[in-house]
Parts: structure tokens; C-alpha cells; sequence
């Protein structure tokens, strides 16, 4: 490996010194007496200030790493048996190499931010909703494994086991870049442990994955077009729980930019108070239908292109085959025998190879 700046891979182009002018650019603006005035649009350049100084110690321990091998070639020709400590740098390096080509792939303009993840069981009663919880665990498992943040937004128990609905806040650097990935429809095949005649039964469960959006970011949608539901809350909130009416459905029901009408719906009820709940369920909802405009100008772009888009809304993306002892993702054809590993949020490999073969696109 050569000590130049900008680095070329599979995952793109890796320009050290324009990086490095951006963290002088950024931490010149938090050194404004009048930085902390507007608190959101701070703490968004925070992130991504956090973000490209963590990208740039990457790559100086990838020349740490390159340096520490020369010096062990160097004592190799002097006729030290150094065999083994150059083996494992060596396997340091591919390592912390695989490590930056993946987080060099996420260079979306919203891969930086956090994530909104919705679990919706399809049709099937309790077989469906007991997927849709395994779904839930599996990746609310992979996010802890990560060391990202897991909050619980909302959750709508099953009649019988599993759940009806759930929603989740992922946050951390990067936590929408690498869940996108997993946006879509889910298959179980298996045989039901709620079927009496051990029958085989395939089961779906859709995953729709969004960016929380902030106030650098504008969505307009006229709030009178938004219906607004209230229930008892079912989670967290303390006393109030099941006593007043403060978890916040928001339904709205509008025309997209293709032209196509969408019925998009937000709850929330993890906050103690119903205010706090609509300010948070208008947020989610927000998210939701910039995430579908995100779709629909990907899919232009890619009937421009004349390529096939890698992952519209409600396509089947994986199928998870329990009897034979395997998972595999439609998209990039990768699979693995491992299902137990995957369903206790083994999930790196899967979502590698879909920024892999994005990045290719």
C-alpha cells in the first residue's frame, strides 16, 4: 500500500486532504461565539464534523498500520523471525481496510443520519406477527452489536404473540447508511409453532427504513391535510400510561411528486405528554414521505440510466428458509447458512454486499 491521499476501491475514492480542509472548515464554525445559538443546525454540524474526523483517524491507522509492516520487512532482511507478528499486521490491515472501504461507501447526503425503522407483519395473524417480532429483535440486536441507540418510538403487541406494529429511532453515525439496506419485504419460510398439524407455512413482514430528517431539511405538507388520532399509550410514559389518551396517530394522505397518492401514517407514544408525542409522530411522518420522494427520484434516475432500481418499496428483498438452514438476499445474491448468527443480528455481510454492489451502480 502506497502513502498517497486520495485512494481508490470498490467503495468509491477516499480524498484525505479535501477531508482534512473540511474539519479545519467545520471546527472553525464551532468556534463561533454564536455556534450554540440555533442548537439543531449545531449539532448537525457536529455529526458531521465527528464523522469525517473519525473517516480521517481511519485512514492515519491505516498508514500506522502500513508503516509497522515495513518495519517488520525491514527486520525480516536482517534475518529476524518476525513471520508471525508481519501475518498478524497483515490481517490488521485487511481488516481496518474492509472496515474504511464500507464506511467510505456511505457518502449519501443522508447516510450520516439517524434511522426510522417501521415493522408492519403482513397478512397471517399470529404466525405474521410473530415474524414481524423476530424481525424486530433481529435488528434491534444488530444495532446494540454496533454500539448504536435504540429507541422505542412505538410498539403494538400482538393478539396472540408477536407484534402488530412497531417503530424505532437508530441513532448513530451512519445508522441510516447501513439499515437502508435492509428496507423492504421480508420472507419466513418455516413450520408454524402455532400450527397443531406442523404444517409449513411463509410468512411476510415489511421493513421500512427512513432518514430522520432535521431542520436542514424542509418538507412541505399542509398540516390540515393531517388527521390526527389519539389513544392510550401502551408503553413507555409512567403513570400515564393506559389513564389519558397521549400516543398520537398522524395520517396524512397526499399527492407525491409522480403523481401517485399515498396514505403515510406516524404514531408515537414513548413521551409522557400528548404534545411531545404529535411534535415527534409530525417528525416521523415528515421522514416517511421524504423517504418516498427519495424513492421515487432514485427510480427516474435509474430508468434514465437504463439500470434497475436496486430496491423500490414493498419489493421482497430476503428470504429466510428455516428447514434448510438458510438465509438469501435477492438483491445481491448473497446467502448463508447461519440462520441462527442472522437472527441474532449477524447482519454485517448482507448489508456489505448491498453498499458493495450500490456503490457499483
Amino acid at each position: 500500500m502506497n502513502s498517497m491521499s486520495v485512494w481508490t476501491r470498490s467503495g468509491g475514492t477516499f480524498d484525505y486532504e479535501k477531508r482534512k480542509v473540511r474539519i479545519i472548515e467545520l471546527t472553525e464554525q464551532t468556534q463561533n461565539p454564536e455556534f450554540w445559538n440555533d442548537p439543531d443546525k449545531a449539532q448537525s454540524i457536529m455529526k458531521e464534523l465527528n464523522h469525517e474526523k473519525s473517516l480521517v483517524e481511519g485512514w492515519d491507522n491505516l498508514n500506522d498500520l502500513r508503516d509497522s509492516i515495513n518495519v517488520y520487512l525491514e527486520f525480516q532482511e536482517m534475518g529476524e523471525d518476525v513471520e508471525s507478528d508481519i501475518q498478524t499486521e497483515y490481517t490488521k490491515l485487511e481488516k481496518a481496510l474492509d472496515e474504511m472501504e464500507l464506511r467510505n461507501m456511505l457518502s449519501g447526503p443522508d447516510d450520516h443520519r439517524d434511522a426510522i425503522v417501521t415493522f408492519n407483519p403482513g397478512a397471517g395473524g399470529t404466525e405474521s406477527q410473530d415474524w414481524g417480532e423476530m424481525l424486530y429483535r433481529m435488528h434491534t440486536r444488530w444495532a446494540e452489536k454496533a454500539g448504536f441507540k435504540i429507541s422505542v418510538i412505538d410498539y403494538q403487541d400482538g393478539d396472540v404473540a408477536g407484534l402488530k406494529s412497531a417503530t424505532i429511532e437508530v441513532q448513530g453515525d451512519n445508522a441510516y447508511g447501513f439499515l437502508k439496506a435492509e428496507s423492504g419485504v421480508h420472507r419466513l419460510v418455516r413450520v408454524s409453532p402455532f400450527d397443531s398439524n406442523a404444517r409449513r407455512h411463509t410468512s411476510f413482514c415489511s421493513v421500512f427504513v427512513a432518514p430522520l430528517i432535521d431542520d436542514t431539511i424542509e418538507v412541505n405538507i399542509n398540516e390540515s391535510e393531517v388527521e390526527l388520532q389519539r389513544f392510550h399509550s401502551s408503553g413507555a410514559g409512567g403513570q400515564n400510561v393506559n389513564k389519558v389518551e397521549t400516543g398520537v396517530r398522524l395520517i396524512w394522505e397526499g399527492e407525491l411528486s409522480d403523481g401517485s397518492t399515498q396514505k403515510v401514517v406516524a404514531e408515537c407514544q414513548q413521551e409522557r405528554s400528548q404534545l411531545q408525542n404529535r411534535e415527534k409522530a409530525m417528525v416521523l411522518l415528515k421522514s416517511r414521505i421524504y423517504e418516498l420522494e427519495k424513492e421515487i427520484q432514485e427510480a427516474e434516475k435509474a430508468k434514465l440510466e437504463g439500470s434497475k432500481s436496486k430496491n423500490e418499496w414493498g419489493s421482497q428483498i430476503r428470504s429466510y428458509v428455516f428447514d434448510d438452514q438458510r438465509v438469501k438476499d435477492h438483491r445481491t445474491n448473497y446467502e448463508t447458512s447461519d440462520v441462527g448468527g442472522v437472527m441474532d443480528g449477524d447482519l454485517d455481510e448482507f448489508i456489505k454486499a448491498y453498499l458493495l454492489q450500490d456503490a457499483e451502480v
